[in-house]
């Protein structure tokens, strides 16, 4: 509880509170009992008080005694009692009484509880709701005051309450009689007094003159003009600003920048600091902060209906605008000849089509903090989530060449924050309140608070393809590539399945579960087939919590949600929404494009976009896939020169160089049919040719130890296989045939092959055998691995006496050296985490990443009793990304060849939509 001028008091007072209060707990001032300060400034003192008449709690200001022989300051004492207590207005502060106790002036005021809006500024801007609410009260009052020939003349956050009723106008100390009404101050005071500024009227050397007061000034009131109620029209367009961006509108380093600031340039737009506010309340206080007072809205009145007009939706509806009274001759011309274009814009188009044009959707673009990237949908999955109430979102990405984390941005506010704890994060999810986070990362399903701190694990052992909570803390997720919807409890415990796979529809993969507004039903995709480019057209269902009974609701190959009764999804590039029944579990319309070329990985069945149940849209548009550039890298990190064009090399299929070093291999992904091929490439000229020529997916590769041929898997749920091609196209033949869902070829050394089958249903239980490469012989096992990737990494040591992988059996990726062939030693050779090991040629190094993508240097000591590590060094930080194997290392040991995502295609913004529902529910 606060007195309503303790805060301005403060603002304004050069001398501590300390120092000024004079009056003791039970002095009397009349019938009013002192009860504690309140505060104190240079215009007065403010006490508790208790009205021992009325057995009620007031505050009262009194004039410090060093003041009272001040002629002006004691008229401008009687001038702001005579002010206030001629305006009764809820979002005035209330006069109660005035009086003068033994040489001592004081005013008696209400007792407000609350805040002001200095103290609320302080924590965060507010959301626009409470703008426009807290703005309408404001401008209420004002018109009050100027229609009573009061205008207030110092309005800032510190002269305004917040209060459980509502804003609170308060301290007229420094308002004048504008004339209007008849009659003057009564106070004596000349009308040069009266109108200088008493901020001005300081030295402007002052320390801390340009805060508060000044930087609120119309520019008419810094030219020493007379401040009347358009001054008080532009104070409140700086609130206004102030309010919805958290930024004062004008500000500067010195008196003079501030001044140049105010008099010459106009603040940034709302929108580019609050991209979800209305575009109306940029112009509105565009309008209240023009340069001329003939430009500004002329009245207070008029500015309070535009501001309730904003708050009911008039801007996003089409709804006339309320009538503005009082505006300039030009601007009333100028609104009439541009209504009359209107018209006849509008008339020609309906002679033309009959059909009058569409208005375009509101957008605006969120851009990433300075040096950070978006993730993209290609290395990052579903990157993006906004909250229930579409106030926050959650997004991830990159801070320069660090690993992802976890973003969150209010979209009341214009800076975002990464959340600790969240690296490698992935697909976030907002809980039911959007107090929490869901996420995958580092194989885990996790979950964080908004607001930060520990980062609890609900799930191990997961391979993201999407997740979703509901009120009753339940959480849907799919674990793997293959299988079905998983469901746990948001505080963790058991996970259960969800979903059944109906075979007879030769279903392979559910992913990508959302949650119905009831919490019991959801949506979700069903897959036919190991990849997106095989079987039937994948279908999305409802399905239902603790039941096997679902509902087919339609065939496309998109993740899909519900919002504001519609479902949103991705047909073709193209973003839709469509009118859902939700108790009939039916499409109840057509699809109504929305938003074209939005980003969509074909190969996974998912675009990046995120609804809200508020209906506030995002989706990242641009290039379907994010292309990568192949580049050659010296050994810190300096770029030598790209190789060829970018292309879309898949996850799986970063560079392997041949034995010679003259050419790659790498997987290069076909969008259009969600498949990957082989690709041969020439390192010296760029030039590239196609390995793979069927329709198969062939999402990864490795060199035969002969250098004319590679081994290239054919992925199939079930029936996977490794066959060695020639790179000359002349030959082919069988390696393996296997019973696994996927098959991923590792290295070879001499006739040996590694390779890893992989369980979908087990992804990260891995298993690595190694057989003839020419396809004589049975596998043999060399290695049952515990990962915490969901792929895994091996090479052979250029001697073959090693094998160099990462396993996670402690909680974490280390690389690990183990003799070939078992049994025989093993050895840890990263410490605080390690992946994608590649050796030296000369068998003296061996490199790996770590979590923070520094590619690590370890020195390899030889020795023929067995395997032992020297000194180890950080050479360069590079995009990790998601990719699995992103470099490989040329024979002189100086060069890496990376797969580097274009930052353009990175970089590309957010787009947000606040009013799709006007263009999915035509009239």
């Amino acid at each position: 509880m606060v007195s309503a001028y303790t805060a301005s008091l403060r603002d304004a007072s050069p001398v501590g509170m300390a120092e000024t209060m004079s009056l003791n707990a039970g002095k009397r001032l009349g019938p009013y009992e002192v009860l504690s300060p309140l505060g104190a400034g240079g215009m007065g003192e403010v006490y508790r008080a208790r009205d021992t008449r009325l057995g009620r709690e007031v505050a009262v200001k009194v004039l410090p005694q060093h003041l009272s022989s001040n002629p002006e300051v004691r008229a401008r004492f009687e001038r702001e009692a005579k002010t206030v207590s001629s305006l009764n207005h809820p979002h005035i502060c209330t006069l109660f009484d005035i009086g003068r106790e033994g040489g001592t002036d004081y005013l008696v005021m209400e007792l407000i509880e609350g805040e002001t809006l200095a103290e609320r500024l302080a924590k965060r801007a507010l959301p626009t709701p409470e703008v426009l609410r807290i703005g309408a009260e404001i401008a209420d009052a004002l018109d009050k005051a100027h229609r009573a020939g009061v205008v207030h003349r110092d309005l800032k956050p510190g002269n305004v309450m917040l209060t459980k009723s509502g804003a609170k106008l308060m301290d007229f100390g420094l308002a004048r009689a504008t004339g209007l009404a008849g009659g003057d101050s009564g106070s004596g005071v000349s009308m040069t007094a009266l109108t200088q500024s008493p901020t001005m009227a300081q030295p402007l050397t002052a320390e801390g003159t340009i805060v508060g007061t000044f930087q609120y000034m119309a520019p008419e009131q810094l030219e020493g003009k007379e401040a009347g109620v358009s001054a008080d029209i532009w104070a409140l367009g700086c609130v206004l600003y102030e309010m919805a961006t958290g930024r004062r509108a004008f500000s500067g380093a010195s008196q003079a920048s501030l001044i140049t600031s105010i008099m010459g340039s106009k603040p940034a737009p709302i929108s580019q600091a609050v991209p979800v506010s209305p575009p109306a309340l940029d112009r509105l206080v565009e309008a209240c902060l023009a340069k001329d007072p003939a430009d500004r809205i002329q009245n207070a009145h008029d500015l309070k209906l535009q501001l309730d007009w904003i708050a009911e939706g008039g801007w996003q509806t089409g709804a006339t605008k309320p009538a503005v009274k009082g505006r300039p001759l030009r601007e009333v011309v100028a609104w009439v000849v541009a209504a009359l274009a209107v018209v006849a814009a509008g008339a020609a188009v309906f002679v033309a089509t009959r059909t009058p044009p569409e208005p375009p959707l509101a957008q605006a673009l969120l851009e990433p903090p300075p040096g950070v990237l978006f993730s993209s949908s290609t290395d990052n999955p579903l990157p993006l989530a906004i909250s229930p109430d579409g106030s926050t979102i959650a997004f991830c990405a990159r801070n320069g060449q660090g690993p992802d984390l976890l973003w969150v941005r209010s979209l009341g506010a214009a800076d975002a924050h990464p959340l600790a704890g969240t690296e490698s994060a992935q697909g976030p999810f907002f809980s039911p309140d959007g107090k929490s986070l869901g996420f995958f990362a580092n194989a885990k399903l996790k979950r964080v608070d908004v607001a930060g701190g520990p980062v609890i694990t609900l799930a191990d052992d997961v391979d993201p393809r999407g997740g979703t909570w509901n009120r009753a803390g339940d959480i849907l997720f799919t674990s793997g590539a293959l299988g079905p919807v998983s469901r746990v409890s948001s505080e963790g415990g058991p996970v259960t399945a969800a979903t059944t796979l109906d075979a007879a529809l030769t279903e392979k993969s559910h992913r990508y579960p959302h949650f119905l507004p009831d919490g019991r039903h959801f949506l979700y995709l069903a897959r036919h087939g190991a990849t997106a480019g095989s079987g039937e057209a994948p279908t999305i269902y409802a399905g239902e919590l603790g039941s096997n009974r679902r509902t087919e609701v339609l065939h496309v190959a998109s993740n899909i949600i519900y919002s504001r009764g519609h479902l949103i999804y991705v047909r073709g590039t193209v973003l839709v929404a469509q009118r859902f029944d939700t108790a009939a579990l039916k499409i109840d319309g057509p699809a109504v494009p929305l938003v074209d070329e939005v980003r969509i990985d074909k190969r996974f069945s998912r675009g990046v976009f995120a609804a809200s149940e508020s209906g506030v849209l995002l989706c990242m548009t641009g290039s379907n896939q994010t292309r990568t550039q192949l580049r050659w890298l010296d050994r810190s990190g300096r770029i030598l020169g790209d190789v060829g064009e970018p292309a879309d090399y898949t996850y799986g299929g970063t560079p392997s160089i041949s034995p010679d070093g003259r050419s790659a291999v790498l997987s290069i992904a076909n969008p259009d049919h969600g498949t990957s091929d082989i690709w041969l490439v020439d390192l010296e000229t760029g030039r590239r040719n196609k390995l793979t020529v069927d329709n198969a997916d062939h999402p990864h590769v490795a060199w035969l130890s002969d250098g004319k041929s590679v081994a290239v898997p054919t992925n199939g749920a079930g029936n996977a296989k490794l066959d060695a091609l020639s790179i000359d196209g002349t030959r082919s033949w069988p390696i393996i045939d296997s019973k696994s869902d996927f098959i991923w070829p590792m290295a070879s050394w001499r006739d040996v092959l590694l390779y890893w089958p992989e369980d979908a249903a087990k992804p990260f239980d891995g298993e690595l055998y190694s057989i003839a490469a020419a396809g004589r012989g049975k596998p043999t096992l060399f290695a049952k691995i515990k990962s915490e990737d969901f792929f895994l990494s091996a090479q052979f040591s250029p001697d073959g006496r090693f094998v160099a992988y990462t396993a996670g059996e402690t909680g974490r990726n280390q690389v690990y050296v183990a003799a070939y062939p078992q049994p025989g030693g093993r050895w840890q050779v990263s410490q605080g985490g390690g992946r994608q090991a590649r050796w030296n040629r000369n068998g003296r190094e061996l490199f790996y990443i770590d979590p923070g993508n520094f590619l690590v240097s370890v020195e390899i000591i030889p020795s023929a009793a067995g395997f032992q590590t020297g000194s180890s060094r950080k050479l360069f930080q590079f995009h990790g990304a998601s990719g699995l194997w992103p470099y490989d290392v040329a024979p002189d040991g100086n060069r890496f060849l990376v797969t580097v995502p274009r930052e353009e295609d990175l970089a590309s913004p957010v787009t947000l939509i606040t009013d799709w529902t006007r263009k999915a529910n035509p009239r």
